[in-house]
């Protein structure tokens, strides 16, 4: 006998999993509190809301349709942000370019990507113009720019801000699928090209949900929760920046991005807009006690998450001992368990179908699907930890 099946009915609304249902929350309470970026932008969820709208309506009036990948080459900040919803609350696909990989590499990925839009940050105009004559499929290139708009070699459809001031907030976001591929992004260390995966809505909307119930759950220690003051430390481009930046929009805590990475300014913002939540891979873990350790400035009250099996607030491993020793560098989150979620629907993503190489043998002589489905792991997913 078949379990029985709930047939709703046909006046019933399938309310789908979409990026926007994430913004309900804070919009209903949490609309003044910040989101901060560097020393030189400040705004507010209402704020955020709008120019989610206008980022939109500025890429719909310039010919973005739905189905097309929409590529950000940008330190961490809130244009990511606003990007990190807009894009494919639109139905557009974003593509978040990993700004570390060789230029051939990145050249590559927004190739296969397919990329017809790229949202570039001044800093690497340069090497966009390296790449640019070998992107056929790009149609349109936005300047992204913390100072004045520098002089580039190719052609511009416009400033960020300059398109966004000229858009209407109010634009109307359709009802998608919740299996429509949202986001795309390609691991690194891994044998070959890099690897492209892609998350839908649905699977970053359970992830949210699903990283939010852990990391807020817990009575003391290392709780995520409204009242926290979030500044990430792992890029943007990597993983969703592990998925953390939609938690902390869904939550409605105050949000603070660093723009690129140095001691000086993440200390400096830690301490001027009171950042008690971060996370971060080992390396900028080590640049941040190497800073302190000259500084000798007290971090107590920061919580900084990595992966690992160590638990322990930064403010304690930051601290000299007695002996004038740095403390044995540990830290508080184990992240894995939010991000590796063993359901299908709701796992890490999905592979482009498109591949222009056959699938990477498992050392043992097995692909990484028949590796995975015998309870491994593979290498992309080695490699994205």
């Amino acid at each position: 006998m078949n379990a029985r099946r709930l047939v709703p009915t046909p006046s019933a609304h399938t309310y789908p999993l979409l990026i926007k249902q994430l913004l309900h929350t804070p919009l209903a309470t949490a609309l003044d509190r910040e989101i901060v970026y560097r020393d030189r932008f400040r705004t507010t969820y209402r704020g955020l809301r709008e120019r989610i709208g206008r980022l939109a309506s500025a890429l719909s009036k310039l010919g973005v349709q739905q189905g097309e990948t929409v590529a950000v080459m940008d330190w961490d900040s809130h244009r990511y942000l606003e990007c990190y919803f807009s894009v494919p609350m639109m139905g557009a696909v974003l593509q978040t370019v990993n700004i570390r990989l060789s230029p051939a590499q990145i050249e590559y990925t927004l190739v296969d990507a397919e990329a017809s839009t790229i949202l570039v940050h001044a800093d690497f105009a340069p090497l966009l113009a390296e790449l640019i004559a070998k992107l056929p499929q790009l149609r349109r290139v936005i300047l992204l720019h913390d100072d004045a708009p520098p002089t580039t070699p190719f052609a511009v459809a416009g400033s960020y801000e300059a398109l966004l001031a000229a858009a209407a907030p109010d634009f109307e976001f359709p009802e998608l699928d919740e299996n429509s591929v949202a986001t795309t992004f390609y691991t690194t260390g891994t044998t070959g090209l890099p690897k492209g995966v892609a998350f839908s809505h649905r699977q970053i909307v359970l992830h949210t949900l699903a990283a939010a119930t852990s990391l807020a759950s817990p009575a003391v220690g290392q709780r995520f929760h409204r009242g926290a003051v979030y500044m990430p430390l792992t890029p943007m481009f990597h993983v969703h920046a592990w998925g953390l930046p939609y938690v902390a929009t869904l939550l409605g805590v105050k949000q603070v991005y660093v723009g690129r990475y140095t001691p000086d300014m993440i200390l400096a913002l830690r301490k001027r807009e009171g950042a008690s939540f971060s996370h971060c891979v080992p390396t900028i873990l080590q640049m941040l006690l190497a800073q302190v350790a000259k500084t000798n400035e007290r971090l107590d009250g920061w919580t900084a998450g990595r992966l690992d099996d160590d638990h322990r607030r930064l403010g304690d491993v930051a601290r000299p001992d007695a002996r004038g020793h740095r403390a044995r560098h540990r830290c508080v989150l184990r992240l894995r368990h939010v991000r590796d979620l063993p359901d299908h629907d709701a796992g890490p993503a999905r592979a482009w179908q498109r591949r222009r190489e056959p699938r990477a043998a498992h050392p043992h002589g097995q692909t990484d699907r028949a590796h995975r489905a015998r309870g491994g792991r593979c290498a992309d997913e080695a490699a994205a930890a």
